[in-house]
């Protein structure tokens, strides 16, 4: 009887879990919207700001010194991963794609230096000896996005002046589909002009020049830092989407075990049961015969 109970419990309890996991999925799918409208509206503001760069960098001359056009220095890398858990391996993944992809592009591992957004993903750099300099936790929401790319940038600049920056290398998981992602690598400095035109082709496409009146190397300074604005908010924003996808992927693969639970637990209960009754029916059949023994 005491094990009929306990059954009984167990299957009480693996409902409310599949209850839990389905509201789990639900509130991934909901937040995948929200981070996906956060980057639409930001398409405008990224269009004009590129725009902006065509202009100032369409006719450039080689001997402009920008720190933001320079290469030579260290090589920092921002990654993107989780504050939060049950997301799979997505904080595995992206570590070791950032991991095993600058040993085969520099030759100095030692130049390395790194800014880290999640603190799940700081154990695995950690294991693998990596030296973090900046560390900051995800916003809860899309809302908190640009408060949290604000920090990064005020961290940016004290950085490239301590370690001596000359490239920058965002890594994230870019989400693919509802409940799958792929690891992204983006170069944020230094900025090539030729990324602003068609290979081969530096022609202003329409018939009136650009034209400004502020010095050049102060509004290309500003539209840069819009530019770096405008690429950590979508890798930000693109991260959060794909570390839900992975949930979504997680809290499937937990639908599938919680329903295979049900299946055994209710096959063993219902065992259990019969066995109960039939236990009940010899107990009432004894009884009988033993009465009409006795008669």
């Amino acid at each position: 009887m005491a094990q009929f109970e306990a059954l009984k419990r167990s299957i009480e309890s693996t409902r409310d879990l599949g209850s839990v996991v389905r509201t789990m999925k639900t509130l991934a799918a909901v937040s995948i919207r929200q981070y996906e409208q956060a980057v639409d509206s930001l398409e405008d503001f990224s269009e004009t700001v590129e725009q902006g760069l065509k202009m100032v960098l369409w006719d450039i001359q080689p001997g402009l010194i920008l720190p933001e056009l320079q290469a030579d220095g260290t090589t920092g890398i921002i990654i993107f991963g989780t504050d939060q858990g049950m997301c799979g391996q997505f904080n595995e993944q992206i570590g070791s794609y950032a991991l095993e992809y600058f040993p085969r592009n520099t030759s100095n591992d030692d130049k390395l230096s790194w800014l880290v957004i999640g603190s799940r993903i700081m154990g695995k750099l950690q294991d693998a000896k990596v030296e973090i300099d900046f560390d900051f936790s995800l916003p809860g929401s899309a809302t908190g996005i640009a408060q949290l790319v604000t920090g990064i940038l005020a961290s940016i600049d004290e950085w490239r002046s301590k370690r001596r920056l000359g490239r920058i290398f965002i890594f994230y998981n870019q989400r693919v589909s509802a409940s799958t992602y792929k690891p992204h690598a983006l170069q944020l400095l230094p900025i090539a002009p030729e990324r602003f035109f068609r290979q081969k082709q530096r022609n202003w496409p329409s018939r009136t020049l650009p034209a400004f009146t502020m010095n050049r190397n102060t509004l290309l300074s500003r539209l840069i830092r819009q530019y770096l604005f405008v690429s950590l908010f979508r890798a930000c924003a693109e991260s959060l989407a794909g570390e839900n996808a992975s949930r979504i992927a997680s809290m499937q693969a937990a639908e599938r075990n919680i329903k295979e639970r049900l299946v055994n637990l209710q096959s063993e209960f219902n065992q259990q049961r019969q066995a109960s009754i039939t236990e009940e029916l010899l107990d009432v059949v004894t009884g009988f015969e033993a009465l009409k023994d006795e008669k």
